[in-house]
C-alpha cells in the first residue's frame, strides 16, 4: 500500500463516518470549530462533542507574550523551554468528522531564564495542509503521509522534534517554535516513525517501535550517537496492530502487542478496532540482536510507559493501563472511549519461567507517567502522573457514568521503594497536564529538581505553568507562571534545556 492510498483509506473512513471533513480557514480563526465548541452554528453543532468543549476546546489563534507575570519565584537554574504538544484542530467544518487524535498539532512553550518567564508562544506545526489553511506557502515538496505532528515534542541532539506515530516524519522546530522542516535522521529513516521514543542516556541511543497499516510487521529502530538510524529490526505481527508505546531496559526492547488492529471498513475516522481474536502479549527483543520472545498476558490497553528495567532474571515494566476493551476510534464521542479509568500497573516478566505477574501499583485514575529521564531503561525510585477529570469524563461520555463530579484533578508523586504517594489536588475545572521532571543544576540524587506542568486556572480562564519542588511535591509551589491564554488538554511534552 502506498502512502497515497493510505491517505485515501483514512479520508474514506472519515467520509463514511460523517460525510464531510476539513474545510477552510479565514481571518486567522477557524470559526466553525469554535462554534462547535461553544454550541453555536448548525444542527450538528448542537450535539455534544466533548473533545471540542471545555478543557479540550481548541484555541483559535497563535499568541506571543513577553515578561509573563509570576506568582512566587522561578528557580534561576531553570534555563530552557518547557514545551507541550497536542491536537488543536484547524478549519473544521463538521465536528462529526473530527477525532481528537487527528487534530492539527500545536506546540505550547514557555521560555525560562534567570528567574524570569521571558515568553510564551503557541504555534501550529506547519505541515503542508496547515500551511495551506493558514494561507502560507509550504517550502519544498510535501513528504509522504504528511501530518502536523500532535503527540509529542522532544529534544534530540540540539534539535526540537514534534513527533507522531504510524507514518509521518517528525517536524523540526526552531527555538521560537517555528516549523523548520521534516526530519528524517540524515536521510536514514525509511517508513514510519513514532511519538514515543526512548532515549538511553548512557548509550546515547534513541529507540523507537514503529507501525504502519500496510506492513505485516512492526519495526524496532535504533538511532545511534551520530543521529542516524543504525539498525532496523522487523518483527512479524498479525492484523496490523496499533503499537502506541513500548519500553526499554538495559538488555531488551519491550514490545507490547494489544488487540487494537487496523480495519479500513470500520467506518470511523480512526480505522482501528478492538479485536477480540488478537491476543494480548508482551515481547522481549534482545538489544544485542535475536528473535522476540513472546509472553501472553490478560487483555488490557497498554497506554503509556513509565519505565522498565532488568532485575536479575526478570524484567520489570511499569505503565499506565486502561481496562479492556478500549475503543481508540471512540463510540461517537469524537475521541477515544474507555470502559473504565486508567491506573498504574507493573508487569514482572520472569524470563526463566516464561511467566508474567501483574501488580496494580495505584488504582486511582491517572495517566501520562514520567520519571527522571536520565534513568530510562534503568531502575528508578520516583514517578509522576496526572489526573484530569474532564478527560476521564470525555472518555466515558457514551456510557454516561460515572458523572463528571466523581473525577478529580491532581498530580501524584510515587515512591516505588516505599510504596507511598504524595498528591497535589486542584479545584474543579483546574485540569492538569502531564508532569515533567527537570533536574536541578548539579543535582545529587534522583528527585533533586523540579516538576513542571500546565494547569488550567478556571478563575482567569487561562493556564498557568506550575513549578514545583520535586522533593516538596505537595508543599507550596515555587512559582505559577500566568500564561495569556489557555493550553487545551493534550498529550506530551519535554523540558528543552539550553546548551
Amino acid at each position: 500500500m502506498t502512502s497515497h492510498s493510505r491517505r485515501r483509506i483514512l479520508q474514506g473512513a472519515a467520509l463514511a463516518a460523517a460525510g464531510s471533513v476539513v474545510g477552510g480557514f479565514a481571518g486567522g480563526h477557524y470559526a466553525a470549530a469554535a462554534s462547535a465548541a461553544t454550541g453555536g452554528g448548525s444542527a450538528a453543532d448542537k450535539e455534544s462533542y466533548p473533545f471540542l468543549e471545555g478543557a479540550f476546546a481548541p484555541v483559535t489563534e497563535e499568541l506571543t507574550a513577553f515578561d509573563l507575570p509570576v506568582v512566587g519565584h522561578i528557580p534561576r537554574d531553570l534555563d530552557g523551554r518547557y514545551l507541550r504538544n497536542g491536537p488543536n484542530v484547524l478549519g473544521l467544518e463538521d465536528p462529526r468528522a473530527h477525532h481528537w487524535m487527528l487534530g492539527d498539532g500545536m506546540v505550547h512553550g514557555v521560555r525560562l531564564r534567570g528567574g524570569r518567564a521571558e515568553w510564551y508562544r503557541n504555534r501550529w506545526v506547519r505541515s503542508a495542509a496547515v500551511a495551506e489553511k493558514l494561507g502560507e506557502s509550504y517550502p519544498g515538496s510535501t513528504p509522504p503521509d504528511d501530518f502536523a505532528a500532535n503527540t509529542h515534542v522532544i529534544p534530540y541532539k540540539g534539535r526540537i522534534l514534534a513527533c507522531q506515530e504510524s507514518g509521518p516524519l517528525p517536524y523540526e522546530l526552531d527555538g521560537d517554535l517555528n516549523t523548520v522542516r521534516p526530519h528524517d535522521f540524515r536521510g536514514t529513516l525509511e517508513g514510519a516513525f513514532t511519538a514515543h521514543t526512548k532515549y538511553d542516556a548512557r548509550a546515547d541511543e534513541l529507540h523507537a517501535i514503529t507501525y504502519y497499516p500496510a506492513w505485516d510487521h512492526v519495526r524496532h529502530l535504533m538511532i545511534d550517537r551520530t543521529g542516524r538510524v543504525a539498525r532496523t529490526t522487523k518483527i512479524p505481527v498479525a492484523d496490523a496492530p496499533m503499537m502506541h508505546d513500548f519500553a526499554l531496559t538495559g538488555k531488551y526492547v519491550v514490545v507490547v502487542d494489544v488487540p487494537i488492529t487496523f480495519d479500513p471498513s470500520a467506518g470511523t475516522t480512526v480505522p482501528y478496532v478492538w479485536n477480540e481474536k488478537h491476543p494480548t502479549r508482551v515481547g522481549l527483543l534482545p538489544r544485542t540482536g535475536g528473535a522476540v520472545r513472546w509472553f501472553e498476558v490478560d487483555p488490557t490497553y497498554y497506554s503509556h510507559t513509565l519505565n522498565a528495567y532488568d532485575e536479575g532474571d526478570t524484567v520489570v515494566v511499569e505503565f499506565a493501563s486502561m481496562p479492556a476493551p478500549f475503543y481508540a476510534a471512540g463510540r461517537g464521542n469524537g475521541g477515544p472511549s474507555a470502559t473504565g479509568t486508567p491506573a498504574l500497573d507493573r508487569w514482572t516478566i520472569d524470563v526463566g519461567r516464561g511467566s508474567v505477574r501483574t501488580h496494580r501499583i495505584d488504582d486511582r485514575p491517572q495517566e501520562f507517567p514520567r520519571i527522571n529521564e536520565s534513568l530510562v531503561s534503568r531502575r528508578h525510585r520516583y514517578a509522576y502522573t496526572t489526573s484530569a477529570g474532564e478527560m476521564w469524563a470525555a472518555y466515558e461520555t457514551v456510557d454516561g457514568v460515572p458523572p463528571d463530579a466523581s473525577f478529580g484533578n491532581y498530580l501524584v508523586k510515587h515512591d516505588m521503594l516505599r510504596g507511598s504517594t504524595r498528591t497535589r489536588r486542584f479545584a474543579r475545572g483546574a485540569a492538569a497536564s502531564e508532569p515533567v521532571f527537570v533536574p536541578r543544576r548539579g543535582a545529587r540524587h534522583e528527585d533533586d529538581g523540579y516538576v513542571l506542568a500546565y494547569v488550567n486556572d478556571p478563575h482567569r480562564g487561562a493556564t498557568d505553568l506550575l513549578v514545583l519542588s520535586a522533593e516538596d511535591f505537595d508543599g507550596h509551589p515555587l512559582a505559577r507562571v500566568q500564561l495569556p491564554g489557555r493550553v487545551p488538554l493534550g498529550f506530551h511534552g519535554s523540558w528543552v534545556p539550553d546548551a
